[in-house]
């Protein structure tokens, strides 16, 4: 079953071209969605806004060069390894809903576009990491839900308490990855009735995922490597956004410069910037 293509067989009932056709329409409303998002929050004037002002308070500045290597460093930290969050089971609850949202996405389209009708054969990897990356997106996302969410200290909600908008993004892609397993698994037992059933609603649910990215959080995962890369610029520049130093308080100099230190802080204080870490992370 894993090696199957679960598009293959509906393709006799369902066009090729009417299924492209779906997921072409899926990515102008993913597109559509962000933009009219964009529009509503502002996001994009906000962040050339607040670019121009870290630009105007730069103590020094930062070349072409220097801002690529910083691209990279987004990429690697923020995007392919989540290093933001500090707590572990957070950040690969995360990483395995991300990436395995992206297999299922770019297999999907593969299967579809190059590997339906009755004359396409998918090499047996290509369905397998369909269902590889629908199972590590419902393993990510219901262990977010059922174990993660639940249990954050600042904000923890209920398992059955659904959050608003905040809860759209993560229960469209459980839906989606959730009755793709049970379609395919259906298909491959015969089951014609339950077969169809998981069909439509694996269609119903993609379409909610997708048509409701104006309203839910699908958009961030774009803003959010912006957003780091901007603020790692913001930092080597010097503007660090208008925030205060990191200032080692046990420097002699700082404490000459501000002599009541040693007075409420002792003579050996600890750098408080890091004073978060000293406790187990239980939050984001």
């Amino acid at each position: 079953m894993l090696t199957n293509n679960p598009f293959t067989e509906i393709s006799a009932v369902i066009s090729p071209s009417v299924m492209q056709g779906y997921v072409v329409l899926m990515i102008l409303l993913v597109v559509g969605g962000t933009v009219l998002d964009m529009m509503h929050k502002q996001s994009a004037k906000y962040f050339f806004a607040n670019s121009k002002k870290a630009q105007a308070g730069a103590k020094v500045k930062v070349g072409g060069g220097k801002k690529a290597g910083l691209a990279v460093k987004t990429v690697a930290n923020e995007v392919l390894t989540s290093s933001e969050f500090c707590n572990s089971k957070r950040r690969l609850s995360h990483l395995m809903t991300m990436y395995g949202f992206i297999f299922f996405v770019v297999t999907t389209a593969l299967l579809i576009f190059k590997y339906t009708g009755s004359d396409a054969t998918a090499p047996g990897i290509i369905p397998f990491l369909w269902h590889l990356g629908a199972l590590s997106l419902c393993v990510g996302g219901y262990w977010f839900w059922f174990a993660i969410r639940v249990d954050v200290a600042s904000e923890g909600v209920k398992w059955n308490q659904f959050n608003g908008r905040g809860d759209l993004f993560i229960l469209g892609l459980l839906f989606t990855a959730t009755f793709a397993l049970l379609w395919s698994i259906t298909q491959a037992m015969g089951l014609g009735g339950f077969k169809w059933l998981m069909f439509a609603l694996f269609i119903a649910s993609a379409t909610m995922l997708f048509g409701s990215v104006y309203w839910s959080k699908f958009a961030h995962m774009f803003f959010k490597p912006a957003a780091a890369f901007q603020k790692k610029v913001a930092q080597a520049d010097g503007s660090n956004e208008n925030l205060p130093a990191d200032f080692d308080l046990s420097d002699p100099e700082l404490q000459a410069k501000f002599p009541d230190i040693p007075t409420y802080m002792g003579t050996n204080p600890e750098n408080m910037g890091l004073g978060i870490k000293r406790e187990a992370p239980r939050h984001f």
